[in-house]
Order: structure tokens, then C-alpha cells, then sequence
């Protein structure tokens, strides 16, 4: 799979660092066809040994507007969580160092991505959000990951009461390690003075080693979420109404079963 049709890949600095663009049209939606280009970029850098990041960007004017509402429903959702949460598994397994530089909306699917890289470099008009719990459903990978990022009320606030926050907040809580009026001229220099000159082997032990607590437990409960959202919540008729509601583009009527 060299011929991508949902990303792009570039390869920079002498061929160190694997720039992966989400480019799926104006919202860069994160369907399981990219989601499947991911996983084979991540494997192809994991590959080589030269490769010392991963930077994921965002085609257009935004990162992303969150992974693919109709593959929600009860009959796509099981093959497409499992698709989803093999990408942070072969992050997991790589260990390379990863930079998520982010301009316009990081939502959803995008913004687990983005939260699950060693760093985020955002635009000052970056704007963060996990807008699952409007849709009656929940985001596994974030409800593990914010947690541990930006501790529980932070993460909760993102979780259940579905906020949006603004560059700024997110790098008030942690979520966010730059905001910057130029990103890529960031994310550059933060490859060239800090990771560029480092060996790239001792970069991803070192990635292993630091992350190493979060994830075993990442990779034994996101199984867990990932059970307990096909088994328990897709057979419930507000999740499913949830997701009709927004395809379908009216207000949705709740059970409350």
C-alpha cells in the first residue's frame, strides 16, 4: 500500500522523520481506509531504522473533524474500533517519537490522535474537543489517555460535559506543550535542536521506557472500552439514536435506555 489514498506521507531530513498529512477532504475525517494507511505508514517508518519521528498534520486548515460518523453504527462499529485502536497499538509497538502539529479543529478521533503524540504543537487557532457524549457515545482511547494527561477533571470536562477549549486552555492543563504563531517553523526546530541529533534507537527505548507504565495500561484497558462500547452501548437505543440523529441532521429523542 505505497499509493495512499486518505494521507499523505513526506519524508524529511534525509529521510529521518515521516511527515503523515490526514488528508480526507475539508474535515480530514478519519475513516477506517485511513485509519488503515496509518497503521501501514507507522509500520513502513517503524521499518527503518533511520526514522526518528513521526509528525502527523492535518491537510487544509484543520487537523481533523474526528473519525467517520456513519461507520458508528451498530453494524460497522466493532471492525472500526478494532481498526482505530490498532493505530495506538502500533504506536505503541514503534516507540518512535511522535509530534502532532495541529491548526483549526483537533476533534474527536483526530484529537486522540493528536493526544496520544509526545508532543502537540499547535496553531493559536487550534481548537480541541471530544464531542462523542453529544452523539450518546464515548471515546475509549481519550478516556484512558486524558486522564493521565490532564488529570480527571480536566479529562472529564472534555469527556462528559463535551467542551471545545481553545489552543491557550489546552496548553493551560497539558494537553498542549506549544502554542505558536508559526507551528511548523516549531515543530522544525524542535526536530533539529532535540531529536535529529540524538540516536534513533536510543529514542524509541527511551519512548518505551518513559511511557512505559501508561502503556501496559493503555494496551490491557482499552480492550476493556473497547468491549464494553461494542457489547453494552451500540445495544443501547440512545446510542444508536444518537448516531441516526446526526447523519440524519435532526435533534435526537432519547430513551434514556
Amino acid at each position: 500500500m505505497n499509493a495512499y489514498t486518505k494521507i499523505q506521507v513526506e519524508s524529511r531530513f534525509d529521510e529521518q522523520v515521516a511527515f503523515i498529512y490526514l488528508a480526507n477532504g475539508k474535515g480530514n475525517i478519519v475513516d477506517k481506509e485511513m485509519m488503515q494507511e496509518i497503521i501501514h505508514a507507522i509500520d513502513q517508518a517503524a521499518g527503518d531504522n533511520r526514522t526518528k519521528a513521526l509528525v502527523f498534520s492535518g491537510s487544509g486548515d484543520h487537523f481533523s473533524f474526528g473519525a467517520s460518523v456513519p461507520e458508528h453504527q451498530k453494524d460497522q462499529a466493532a471492525e472500526m474500533l478494532s481498526t482505530f485502536h490498532s493505530m495506538f497499538r502500533r504506536l505503541c509497538e514503534a516507540g518512535i517519537p511522535t509530534i502532532a502539529l495541529v491548526r483549526g479543529q483537533c476533534l474527536g478521533g483526530g484529537m486522540e490522535l493528536a493526544a496520544f503524540c509526545n508532543w502537540i504543537i499547535a496553531a493559536e487557532n487550534a481548537h480541541f474537543g471530544q464531542p462523542e457524549i453529544g452523539l450518546s457515545v464515548f471515546a475509549p482511547v481519550a478516556s484512558l489517555l486524558l486522564p493521565h494527561l490532564v488529570g480527571q477533571s480536566a479529562a472529564e470536562d472534555l469527556l462528559l460535559a463535551g467542551h471545545f477549549i481553545s489552543a491557550a486552555r489546552a496548553r493551560e492543563i497539558g494537553l498542549v506543550h506549544t502554542v505558536s504563531a508559526d507551528p511548523a517553523k516549531d515543530v522544525d526546530i524542535l526536530l533539529e535542536q532535540h531529536i535529529l541529533p540524538k540516536s534513533s534507537i536510543a529514542l524509541r527505548m527511551a519512548v518505551k521506557a518513559a511511557r512505559y507504565q501508561f502503556y501496559q495500561t493503555f494496551l490491557r484497558d482499552i480492550q476493556i472500552l473497547e468491549s464494553l462500547y461494542v457489547n453494552d452501548l451500540m445495544s443501547t437505543h440512545d446510542a444508536n439514536e444518537g448516531i441516526a440523529a446526526f447523519m440524519e441532521k435532526r435533534k435526537p429523542v432519547w430513551k434514556n435506555t
